[in-house]
């Protein structure tokens, strides 16, 4: 049971809330004109607020229920912030059967509550419920528009449901609804991603047909699919009507097309293509550097991507994460990890702090070279930051760990596992019994330690 903090129902009905209001004299402006008067802050919903520091789902229902016992009124901002923390928890029953009530006793709803639920749905893979609570919509006394229409389409897509995607965007029309760029960019993506390329060029005529301007994301998606599939001549063909048509391409857009290219071996050409477009009123972003850098890795030209990275300081572009993490995965691919952790550092005196990625990649780094102990400072590191490694990462530092005699450290890692509700698979297992016990059958004092911290 949640406790209300001594809360009693008389003070909740008695809270009150104080505005500074300045007599007849001040609210004048020192030229005698009268002043605006400054909106009221909006009172706090103390059920709201209480809620905010309440995780678990039954406790959020408790505290409901407690409110209500004691007399307190709920109303739609209510029962929207219950709504989303149960939503959240997944605990889509009472999502249900609070969507019920709300339908049941005519409180009035905004569509904003309906799209964050289709989200968790997608999100959950319960599409279906998505589509039954979109044609429901109109039962709780909201209008559905084509912002619940596109996001709708967007979560069965999403969901793999596009038989059904396509089938609500031919009904558009008879649910009131005129499809607008979403609409269509939702379904051309969606046709490209099944390597459609003929029906998402129809789509896009009939796009055209209906007087529905394309958008910059509308030709994004066919010259990303057109570089995907090696055709970077009609891509960049693509991109010269786009710009004639008096649609602006943003830095992905070249980026798109400057991944084309190097997918061809076509660095140098990639690399005009960035210098370029400052010349067509586009500046480069981190995304385009990121593209040449990701070429020049995967070549293995390991010190021309260290230059890059330091051209890019000297025209005043400030790496972040993502680039810096391109250099330390190929540098620790290579098997430079003592490059690549001078790397994360520098990147960090820089005010860049490392991701997730970043000590996963230094982790495995250090474990692929054997320097198991490193690999341990920087999981301590990542624990610090509250990132938390992959199983495969725990496995492989186990095992390496085991076969290096850190039993200590070995169990260590085992016990974060397991705080982490992570366990140690069953053939990685015995790998670390044949690592452990090695062709005499010995060291069963280290089997018996770790078999009793993994029980």
């Amino acid at each position: 049971m949640i406790s209300l903090r001594t809360r009693t129902v008389d003070q909740i009905r008695s809270v009150t809330y104080h505005t500074f209001r300045p007599n007849r004299h001040e609210n004048k402006s020192r030229h005698g004109l009268p002043r605006k008067a400054s909106p009221k802050p909006r009172r706090p919903i103390p059920f709201v607020s209480d809620l905010k520091e309440v995780e678990d789902a039954h406790d959020a229902l408790t505290l409901f229920h407690e409110y209500q016992q004691m007399g307190f009124k709920h109303d739609y901002p209510s029962y929207s912030a219950l709504i989303y923390k149960l939503a959240r928890r997944h605990d889509f029953k009472a999502v249900e059967t609070l969507l019920d009530y709300i339908r049941d006793y005519n409180i009035r709803c905004h569509e904003t509550l309906f799209i964050a639920l289709f989200q968790h749905y997608g999100k959950s893979n319960l599409s279906e419920r998505a589509i039954n609570l979109f044609h429901r919509i109109p039962s709780f006394n909201c209008a559905r528009s084509l912002q619940s229409f596109n996001f709708l389409l967007n979560v069965l897509v999403d969901n793999g449901r596009f038989d059904d995607a396509k089938e609500i965007f031919n009904r558009s029309s008879k649910m009131g609804f005129r499809r607008n760029s979403v609409s269509f960019n939702i379904i051309i993506k969606a046709y490209l991603e099944k390597g459609e390329w003929e029906q998402a060029c129809q789509l896009f005529e009939d796009m055209l047909e209906r007087g529905v301007q394309p958008t910059v994301v509308t030709y994004n998606s066919l010259i990303g699919f057109l570089c995907k599939t090696g055709d970077t001549e009609k891509a960049k063909g693509l991109l010269e009507d786009m710009t004639r048509k008096g649609k602006h391409p943003n830095a992905v857009t070249y980026a798109l097309v400057m991944e084309g290219l190097c997918s061809v071996g076509k660095y140098d050409a990639a690399r005009k293509v960035m210098f370029d477009m400052e010349y067509r009123g586009c500046k480069p972003r981190l995304v385009n550097f990121g593209v040449l850098m990701t070429d020049l890795g995967k070549r293995g030209k390991i010190e021309e991507a260290k230059a890059l990275l330091i051209e890019m300081k000297k025209r005043r572009f400030k790496p972040d994460v993502v680039t810096y993490n391109i250099l330390i995965n190929y540098l620790c691919r290579e098997g430079n990890t003592a490059e690549a952790y001078k790397t994360m550092v520098e990147m960090q005196i820089g005010g860049c702090e490392p991701n997730s990625a970043t000590y996963r990649m230094m982790i495995d780094g250090f474990c692929k070279v054997g320097e198991f102990d490193r690999a341990l400072r920087v999981l301590n590191a990542m624990f610090t930051d509250r990132h938390c490694p992959r199983l495969e990462t725990f496995c492989c530092l186990v095992i390496g760990l085991c076969e290096g005699g850190s039993l200590s450290d070995a169990s260590f890692v085992l016990e974060e596992m397991e705080k982490r509700k992570m366990r140690f698979p069953s053939n990685a297992w015995v790998t670390l019994v044949r690592s452990s016990c090695g062709a005499d059958g010995g060291d069963t004092e280290l089997l018996e330690e770790l078999l009793l911290t993994a029980a």
